[in-house]
């Protein structure tokens, strides 16, 4: 799909903010594929799309949860995780974007996953370090994505975590075994 075709689709989902904060994470993208090898269509694509289910209503995106039997764990933490599992969903459907690492890449980029693709971890990372961020310690994570992007990832999740936890909020388990996952592999 063209870009302004899918900004266009895009754009009338989110509002005026959240499509700039997409910009960011689409030119971030990119920049993290060149400098990785990967697809930039793919990282493109993505971005683009990875906050489609943002502003859905919950309730939308509660049954969709369910119909679709994403893992029944999931309703019972923040509901800011769900637009990316819900989000890969109403993209096939409703945007006819078919890729599966893409759908993977929009799926897993509020929670992560063990075993990360390249592509999946780029779009977790644009989306935390995009040039609209400003939150305690996202420099340093901009700054390790141009070096090692596991390197990157790790601190971006210790960083959630830790916020998370100050707030006492519950941590989805996925991000604890990614970030489990992420450490296992940088001692091997």
């Amino acid at each position: 799909m063209e870009r302004d075709v899918a900004l266009k689709l895009v754009k009338v989902q989110l509002t005026e903010h959240r499509y700039q904060h997409t910009l960011g994470v689409m030119e971030t993208a990119i920049t993290l594929a060149k400098l990785y090898g990967v697809d930039e269509l793919k990282a493109e694509t993505a971005a683009i799309f990875h906050d489609y289910a943002k502003f859905r209503p919950k309730d939308e995106m509660k049954e969709i949860i369910t119909a679709q039997g994403f893992p029944g764990d999931l309703l019972s933490f923040n509901s800011e995780l769900w637009h990316a599992p819900v989000g890969a969903y109403l993209v096939e459907k409703e945007a006819g974007i078919t890729n599966q690492e893409v759908l993977d890449a929009i799926r897993y980029h509020t929670s992560g996953r063990i075993g990360m693709t390249l592509l999946e971890k780029i779009i977790y990372l644009a989306d935390y370090i995009e040039p609209g961020r400003h939150f305690p310690g996202v420099d340093e994570v901009r700054m390790l994505a141009k070096e090692n992007l596991d390197q990157a990832l790790i601190k971006a999740v210790q960083n959630t975590i830790l916020f998370l936890m100050k707030k006492n909020q519950t941590v989805y388990p996925d991000t604890f075994y990614m970030y489990n996952d992420l450490i296992k592999k940088l001692e091997a």
